[in-house]
């Protein structure tokens, strides 16, 4: 018996990634196959189909922001999933408001609590995924205690309901 990855590994952060065409178009996607690589320099990595809207995007511009949401904005993040943004201002759809990035061109999501501005280092193929390396550049917390989503796989997701302790 064989099950997908992401039903093994679970659950995992759910975050918007944006990225710009080199036209200049804003685009958002959720991902949960993300983790921190690097404390300093600060790293994280991600993997993205290269059948994703976003996928074209890296390759173009080579930057791109993590936007960490938070719990209550599950809504959001299932509308900015669901449609594609090659023919869809998603942004408008899900009633995101974007700020512009300090030190990337692609735009920030206002409404995210934690929002990491990047530039990869690094993106090649695993697979059916290409494994995508940012260096962090520019920082925005607006909020560090916060619920956030919580991926298991398909339309799946949970929140954090209290911490451990050990």
């Amino acid at each position: 018996m064989s099950e997908r990855i992401s039903k093994l590994i679970f659950p995992r952060l759910v975050v918007l990634i944006t990225t710009c065409s080199k036209s200049g178009k804003p685009n958002v996607a959720p991902f949960s196959f993300i983790m921190p690589v690097s404390f300093k320099p600060k790293y994280l990595a991600f993997s993205v189909a290269p059948t994703r809207h976003t996928f074209k995007n890296l390759e173009e511009i080579g930057e791109f922001v993590v936007n960490v949401p938070s719990e209550n904005m599950l809504k959001e993040v299932w509308v900015c999933g669901t449609a594609s943004g090659k023919n869809t201002d998603k942004f408008m759809l899900a009633g995101l408001e974007i700020v512009k990035s300090v030190k990337v061109y692609p735009p920030r999501i206002k409404k995210c609590p934690v929002q990491l501005e990047c530039r990869i280092e690094f993106m090649r193929e695993f697979g059916d995924h290409y494994l995508v390396v940012g260096r962090i550049l520019e920082e925005h917390i607006e909020q560090i205690e916060f619920k956030p989503i919580l991926h298991y796989s398909g339309n799946e997701f949970y929140g954090v309901k209290e911490k451990v302790r050990v």
